[in-house]
């Protein structure tokens, strides 16, 4: 028999004190949702079911004891922090969830410049971690364009990457060792060391996991040295995508690492720099960073590269180093946004796969002609490639539409979920993931299976060994 409401509410009480158990209808209405359903949001219509509370947790133990208490009793746990997630990830899909919020924990334990980690609780603001880390000449080297807002619990459940990727890698590549409560309360702690071969590496059950095991309540991440004085900024125009992915792929498998590496095509091209590129061109966009020699080679051997292209033609770096100062978004920004949305009823979506070099050009030409074919209302469809690897390289899709003949609650049925099915469809088809970054959430769990094929035999094992009950966010990743 599931418990009421009340009952819930009183049980949360009794582990987390009165003072931290929210239910203001108010706040439940707005956490039973994240930014994919912002239109909704912008318009106070809320259509997914509204939790019973948000849990704010100060300590790993009263994150046990919720965790305990919510799998006695077979109520839903959605995890969150900074709530900057995209993809439906932190909807309650089912009545009188708990949202267990662990922004409270949001003390940085240690800063170990010596061995260059850091440990942090979860709610650890990653602007917050940076700006402590950089006062010693040091830096995480993740930069999402939410860092503002963002923070570590959430970063590492989304499997989260930076601008910087190209060089320091994703999260997963920075995650030295983390501290995770399963359902049943288990406190589980990965050890800090640079590597070791003593079976799988446990830490990527974790790392991804997007609240549907565990709740992260700790993580430990490699630091860098931060030498912004010798960065060197690099952009060119180019007649194709086609090319462009080659110059891309050719800097990759040459070796070179770039903080840095983004192409856009000219629909998003001109959405970011219409000041200094003409029509129709695509931008190549690279940043050299590192000990002042390592710089220096790295932006020698792009312009090598880039040198054999002679559809590739230099821009002034001055644009580059401007319009790289302004990419994260904060409050400020979030607001503007809002209001326009508001005032006009055109709104911006992305969506961001990616795939290996002989598939990304098929994958980003038919998905982008079928989104302008089949979907009503675009104003503005292109994309971006912004993290390469040896083998292959992502596309962002970025497009508007405005929001025309239909209510705020309808927004995502006509618009955003035909296109995540139209990317989602030519990824598979050309053999590509449907998710680079931001996390599978609920809006892409319908494509699941196909993403995994055979191999989603592992993902319902861990889910099956894990949380057995169900309890760990229902519809994230595993379809409901």
């Amino acid at each position: 028999m599931s418990l009421s409401r009340e009952t819930i509410v009183e049980g949360l009480k009794h582990i987390l004190g009165a003072d931290s158990v929210v239910t203001d209808e108010r706040i439940l209405r707005e956490s039973s949702i994240d930014r994919f359903r912002m239109f909704e949001d912008i318009h106070g219509v809320y259509t997914q079911p509204i939790p019973a509370a948000v849990a704010m947790a100060r300590s790993t133990e009263q994150v046990a004891g919720v965790l305990r208490f919510a799998n006695e009793h077979g109520i839903n746990v959605v995890a969150r922090t900074g709530r900057t997630a995209t993809e439906g990830g932190l909807e309650t899909a089912v009545p009188d969830s708990v949202v267990l919020d662990g922004s409270g924990m949001n003390q940085i334990v240690v800063i170990d410049a010596y061995n260059m980690q850091a440990t942090c609780q979860c709610g650890v603001p990653l602007q917050v971690l940076e700006d402590r880390v950089r006062e010693q000449g040091l830096t995480t080297g993740h930069s999402p364009q939410s860092k503002p807002l963002a923070h570590m619990g959430g970063l590492t459940a989304t499997r989260s990457i930076g601008q910087l990727s190209t060089l320091y890698g994703g999260i997963e590549d920075m995650i030295v060792g983390l501290e995770a409560v399963f359902p049943d309360g288990t406190v589980t702690r990965i050890k800090n060391v640079p590597r070791r071969a003593v079976g799988p590496d446990i830490r990527h059950v974790i790392i991804g996991n997007e609240g549907t095991l565990c709740y992260i309540t700790e993580v430990t991440v490699k630091l860098f040295p931060y030498l912004p004085e010798n960065n060197i900024f690099l952009g060119y125009t180019v007649d194709t995508m086609k090319t462009g992915f080659e110059v891309l792929r050719e800097v990759m498998v040459n070796g070179y690492r770039p903080s840095v590496a983004r192409l856009y095509d000219p629909a998003d091209g001109a959405y970011h720099f219409a000041h200094f590129v003409p029509e129709g061109l695509s931008v190549l966009i690279f940043v050299a960073e590192g000990p002042a020699g390592i710089a220096k080679a790295t932006a020698e051997g792009i312009e090598a590269i880039v040198a054999r292209h002679p559809e590739c033609r230099k821009v002034e770096s001055r644009y580059i180093s401007t319009w790289f100062a302004d990419l994260n978004w904060g409050p400020d920004k979030i607001a503007r946004e809002r209001e326009g949305i508001l005032q006009t009823g055109n709104i911006n979506r992305t969506t961001e796969v990616s795939g290996d070099w002989g598939c990304i050009n098929d994958i980003y030409e038919n998905a982008l002609r079928r989104i302008i074919e089949e979907i009503p209302d675009i104003t503005m469809a292109g994309g971006h490639s912004s993290h390469s690897y040896i083998n292959g390289t992502n596309m962002y899709f970025n497009y508007f539409y405005n929001v025309v003949d239909c209510g705020p609650e309808e927004e995502v049925t006509k618009y955003h979920t035909p296109i995540n099915r139209i990317i989602c469809e030519e990824t598979l088809r050309h053999g590509g993931a449907i998710v680079h970054h931001h996390g599978l959430g609920k809006a892409r769990t319908p494509w699941v299976k196909d993403e995994y094929g055979s191999s989603y035999y592992i993902l319902e094992g861990l889910k099956r060994a894990f949380d057995p009950k169900g309890i760990m966010n229902k519809g994230t990743i595993i379809p409901a």
